[in-house]
């Protein structure tokens, strides 16, 4: 890989980084139970879309770590950084990522869809660890997560046939 291209995927693994961040801590922010409810998720499905796979995965780990840390979810930090990571894995396990270009519709909607349950799951399982009672866990974090890993799926689906439409070309991308 040449330097410059290197240099160039880094630069927007941190730009995407500081995007999922900023989302998920402060743009549509709302306080449910054990976390929170935000639109950061929709950034990770793009930054899988659009880097290779080392620079999504570690754009949506720090994004949505940095993002528990500044909101004061400091328990939370490593389990979201694994939980996001999955995310983007999602994405590049279907193909995202290879091309700088975004994946086929059915691809986006696939990995969107299953990102839901890995987003349910992971923080059902973070509670639990965390707080303990498996069954009230499953009750305190079920809706919170579904409505959050929902949003952020449709959000990202509109978004990225929007930008699709647009021919949108991302220089240095892949």
């Amino acid at each position: 890989m040449k330097l410059q291209t290197k240099t160039v995927h880094i630069t927007y693994t941190g730009l995407f980084a500081a995007i999922i961040c900023l989302t998920t801590a402060f743009l549509l922010h709302i306080p449910v139970g054990n976390g929170y409810i935000h639109l950061g998720d929709t950034f990770i499905y793009l930054a899988a879309c659009l880097l290779p796979a080392p620079y999504g995965i570690c754009a949506a780990a720090i994004g949505g770590g940095l993002a528990d840390l500044l909101c004061g979810y400091t328990a939370y930090v490593l389990p979201t950084m694994l939980i996001k990571s999955l995310l983007a894995a999602c994405f590049y396990l279907l193909g995202a990522g290879k091309n700088g270009t975004m994946l086929p519709k059915l691809r986006r909607v696939m990995a969107s869809v299953i990102c839901i349950p890995v987003t349910v799951i992971g923080y059902w399982l973070t509670a639990y660890v965390l707080y303990g009672n498996l069954i009230a866990q499953l009750f305190e974090t079920l809706l919170p997560n579904l409505m959050q890993a929902g949003g952020s799926a449709a959000a990202f689906l509109i978004l990225s046939f929007a930008i699709e439409r647009t021919k949108l070309n991302l220089p240095g991308l892949s």
